[in-house]
């Protein structure tokens, strides 16, 4: 006799639709989610800034001012704070979650803690003043490099390059300036200093984390007794590590807190550096005692720096940049509220916390997607290069300072990890590793492992040429937009 069909199978086969097309909607939701929180914020800071300012035409200025203000604060969230978590995170040191939620603490504590209270309305000198004495013009000037920067921003991080926020208002301000007042208006050789640092920036970014690589591979890592060779140099690189960054957030992270020259910072860095030797020395005696002679081991001795690295990184970037969000925004305010132009003008709190609050939702929101293109998909990262990479942005910073040289934290970040995965191309082929393969070969089987050694790529060309790209034209793009915003303005809103 035939069995019965289950009684409870078409009940199952309805569920599992149920369940498929529940599943469904979720992955058509999941791509809304993000834009509409970020839609959310946006709308919100135009609201407050619109009650607390009227709705007269200067409240709606102000309010459209706030709103495109949190658009940018949200673009450097996604674009920028990749740069001083995305090593940490390609190399395993700390999940994506963590790394979100460090970064989004001291971002957000460097931009209200540390964030300078006095920032000048005309981003850097780019443009004379006197050419943008009248509000209403200076108004629409700095209306269009925000919204022009933020789009740029927005467009670079959709098509996955990490470029340069100071530089997309720079070219911002100036593509206004030049549609306001012609190209007279520019301090052209304040631009040549900055067309310069994209070439500098990411060169020393490189070299400096290379040569940090090469002297760990070299003192440590490639050493026959790596344990003792650790024990005597990793506190020294850590020293060096936290010499670097206190002099780093002397220069630039605590600006609103006390001003520093930078013979004070590197003198702190010199006592921090100090102090930190004697105390780490112990430390890594202790951990490093009893394991094994290995590689592994040593890139374990650079996890926590590491992470101490990219805490003090997210710090020092929200105390830095926050300015490239609430700058622009703040000169607004206070043109429109007291009907003047000034050359520098004090950050309101509430400016200031819709930069800081944008700057930590743009980094839950959509940082993911750079956090992994630096990280994960220029080259590979393990503790030790990672370590190497923040220890290079903090040094080179403070290099920089000292030649007066206008350089961008994203090209030395970026630069510093292909510094190192073009140093490890170069040790692949020609390094330590060259004794496995003969220089005199008798089989075919050799010759091409040796010439699948020489031919070997290590970073990846499409992300390197994408980047390059993307950086030669920040400038140029952002200013095109900007004076085309400000024609707009100018013509229909004045």
């Amino acid at each position: 006799m035939a069995k019965s069909p289950r009684p409870n199978r078409t009940l199952d086969r309805d569920l599992g639709s149920r369940r498929m097309l529940q599943k469904a909607n979720v992955a058509i939701r999941q791509p809304v989610v993000a834009p509409a929180l970020a839609g959310t914020f946006i709308f919100l800071s135009g609201l407050i800034a619109s009650f607390a300012f009227g709705y007269g035409s200067n409240g709606l200025i102000i309010a459209a001012a706030a709103a495109i203000g949190a658009y940018m604060a949200l673009n450097i969230g996604a674009n920028d704070v990749a740069n001083n978590v995305g090593p940490a995170v390609g190399s395993s040191a700390l999940s994506m979650g963590g790394a979100l939620i460090m970064a989004a603490i001291f971002e957000s504590a460097g931009a209200m803690l540390a964030g300078g209270d006095v920032v000048s309305t005309i981003s850097k000198g780019i443009i004379d003043p006197s050419y943008v004495s009248d509000p209403k013009v200076f108004v629409w000037v700095m209306l269009a490099a925000l919204m022009a920067s933020a789009v740029w921003v927005n467009l670079a991080t959709w098509v996955g390059a990490p470029v340069s926020t100071t530089h997309s208002v720079v070219g911002g301000v100036m593509g206004a300036g030049i549609a306001a007042a012609g190209l007279v208006a520019v301090n052209w050789p304040k631009m040549s200093q900055i067309a310069a640092s994209w070439v500098i920036s990411p060169f020393l970014g490189g070299v400096i984390a290379a040569l940090f690589l090469w002297f760990i591979k070299s003192r440590i890592s490639d050493q026959e007794d790596k344990i003792t060779a650790a024990q005597r140099w990793v506190p020294v690189l850590i020293a060096i590590m936290a010499g670097a960054f206190s002099a780093y957030l002397a220069v630039k992270g605590l600006k609103k807190i006390i001003k520093i020259d930078l013979q004070t910072a590197l003198l702190i860095g010199a006592v921090a550096s100090a102090a930190t030797y004697f105390i780490t020395k112990p430390l890594i005696l202790r951990q490093s005692m009893g394991k094994e002679n290995t590689k592994e081991t040593v890139r374990g001795l650079f996890v926590i720096p590491l992470i101490f690295a990219a805490a003090l990184l997210s710090f020092a970037h929200g105390a830095n940049d926050v300015a490239n969000a609430v700058g622009p925004l703040a000169a607004i305010v206070h043109t429109v509220d007291l009907g003047e132009v000034a050359s520098k003008v004090s950050i309101p709190i509430w400016v200031m916390a819709v930069g800081a609050f944008g700057l930590s939702l743009g980094l839950l929101l959509f940082g993911p997607k750079m956090i992994r293109l630096v990280g994960e998909s220029i080259t590979k990262l393990n503790p030790l290069r990672a370590y190497c990479v923040a220890l290079s942005a903090a040094i080179t910073v403070i290099i920089a300072s000292w030649l007066g040289l206008p350089v961008s934290s994203t090209h030395i970040a970026v630069g510093a990890v292909f510094g190192v995965g073009f140093f490890r191309e170069a040790h692949w082929r020609y390094g330590a590793n060259k004794s496995d393969v003969q220089e005199v070969v008798a089989t075919e089987a050799a010759k091409a492992q040796k010439k699948k050694r020489k031919h070997r790529k290590l970073v990846r060309r499409s992300h390197f040429l994408t980047i390059i790209a993307a950086w030669l034209i920040t400038v140029p793009a952002a200013g095109i937009l900007s004076a085309v915003i400000f024609v707009v303005l100018n013509t229909y809103a004045g």
